[in-house]
């Protein structure tokens, strides 16, 4: 009986098979497949926000302040996603803390600091600094939390740091105004918690969509800096009239729905879901590419031309960035 091939025959007290469970070949599998979609998203994510000073320097320059070009780039974006955020409002029970801080530092500090850079120095020069978080970052991690940073991770940020040297022109007193250089610097410190916080979004048990991350972070944003523009206090009829781009003349409504649209609203999109596809680390170095995209475009559009010290110090923080940036991937 016991050789029978009757399934009557088989030992009732026999366990059950388990279930497979994931392997991590196959977690590995789908992160692969991910990340294409993700390095897409990162490099139109890249592109897009790479635009955002070449379209305000105009405003600026025509009498908007830096404060209320903010506050029209954001105040715009977060109504253009309102249906967005209405769709994910159970995101606001689950994790209003995460909702906060990216409405406070990844869009309300990082923009208020660079559009204040760039009031007072090049968008070239503001962007160089600003991709100065990812050093910073490792300064955190290495000094705050005392958690042990790769050899490879320091020298990256010490390149870094050279290179600001060079494109700010220490050897001269800091040729460049000091006050945009230190409004540059606060973007960098805001931009790691851009990256921080759109990665924390998918973790834990309650983890965020990253759109409802970035219409709710816009709207957060929005919110804080109508506090504190007082934006009923600007001339908006200067939308209705022309700029000057480089000697020539256009409409301010182009660059303002530039601005909007494309500069925030498909930059922040692309960017969250590019983060959560990838990792803040990955993500930075594709990120990296925004500002060689600002100076190319200032060059071309505004007329702002770098000497020999600024690119060479631009080259060395992008390099430095992407050491750093590896070497934390790995």
């Amino acid at each position: 009986m016991r050789n029978s091939p009757d399934s009557s025959a088989a030992p009732v007290d026999a366990p059950p098979s388990p279930a497979p469970s994931p392997s991590a070949a196959a977690v590995a599998a789908v992160r692969r497949r991910a990340a294409p979609l993700g390095l897409v998203l990162a490099l139109v994510s890249a592109v897009a926000f790479g635009g955002s000073g070449t379209a305000a320097k105009p405003l600026i320059e025509a009498g908007l302040s830096p404060a209320h070009t903010v506050w029209l780039r954001v105040a715009g974006a977060a109504l253009v996603l309102l249906p967005v955020a209405w769709r994910h409002r159970d995101a606001v029970r689950r994790r209003p803390g995460l909702l906060l801080g990216f409405g406070l530092l990844a869009v309300a500090g990082v923009q208020a600091c660079y559009f204040a850079a760039i009031s007072r120095i090049p968008v070239g020069v503001a962007l160089l600094i600003e991709y100065l978080g990812p050093p910073l970052l490792i300064a955190y991690v290495r000094l705050v939390q005392r958690r042990p940073v790769s050899r490879r991770a320091m020298i990256g940020a010490g390149v870094a740091v050279t290179g600001l040297a060079c494109v700010v022109e220490v050897w001269n007193g800091l040729s460049f105004d000091a006050l945009g250089v230190l409004f540059a610097l606060g973007a960098a410190c805001c931009q790691v918690g851009y990256f921080v916080l759109a990665d924390a979004g998918r973790r834990g048990e309650r983890p965020v969509d990253p759109l409802a991350l970035s219409a709710y972070g816009l709207l957060i944003g929005a919110v804080l800096l109508t506090a504190t523009t007082r934006p009923w206090t600007a001339d908006w009829s200067l939308l209705a009239h022309s700029v000057t781009m480089n000697g020539h003349r256009l409409p301010a409504l182009l660059p303002a729905l530039w601005m909007v649209l494309v500069a925030t609203v498909l930059a922040y999109l692309t960017g969250v879901v590019a983060v959560q596809h990838l990792s803040p680390p990955v993500a930075g170095v594709v990120a990296n590419l925004e500002a060689v995209v600002a100076t190319l475009l200032a060059w071309i559009l505004l007329g702002e031309h770098l000497g020999t010290p600024q690119l060479a110090g631009g080259a060395l923080v992008l390099a430095g960035a992407f050491a750093a940036q590896s070497a934390g991937r790995e």
